[in-house]
């Protein structure tokens, strides 16, 4: 697919997206039970749309996607679409998720959005290789995970 310029009637365009957005506070529930289910569901909003995911990646509290979004559709349509769409998706899902999130309110407001260019190949690696970076970055942190006041 590198460098691949798709067709509409009378254009020929290639807009890649690196995309990041966060869950409501932030909270660290991607990998659990919801993975597979928020990774089914933006499969087939995207391609709903006629959206190409070419890398995604599932962090524990945040989501990443280099995304091939056609130039008839702006970034923030789409990026109103795939978080509305999905939140309500995943609230009939798993309805156990209104007791953390109430008002069906899944993503926090916003997102990060990046054009890609022909540096296709470099984001798709650093998507594929975030997790593996933030685990290595959390081990070498000083993080007390036992309150030091505590008395033993």
């Amino acid at each position: 697919m590198a460098n691949k310029a798709h067709s509409l009637s009378h254009t020929k365009w290639m807009c890649k997206y690196h995309i990041v957005f966060t869950p409501k506070y932030r909270r660290k529930l991607i990998y659990s039970q919801y993975r597979d289910s928020l990774g089914e569901i933006f499969r087939n909003l995207c391609r709903y749309k006629g959206v190409e995911i070419i890398e995604g990646h599932l962090m524990p509290d945040h989501v990443h996607m280099l995304v091939s979004i056609p130039p008839k559709i702006s970034v923030s349509s789409f990026m109103g679409y795939l978080k509305g769409k999905s939140a309500l998706m995943m609230f009939d899902k798993h309805a156990n998720l209104k007791y953390k999130f109430g008002n069906r309110h899944f993503w926090s407001e916003g997102y990060y959005v990046s054009t890609v260019g022909l540096n296709e190949a470099t984001i798709a690696k650093y998507i594929r290789e975030q997790e593996a970076h933030d685990i290595a970055l959390d081990k070498l942190s000083v993080k007390e995970y036992e309150d030091p006041f505590k008395r033993k």
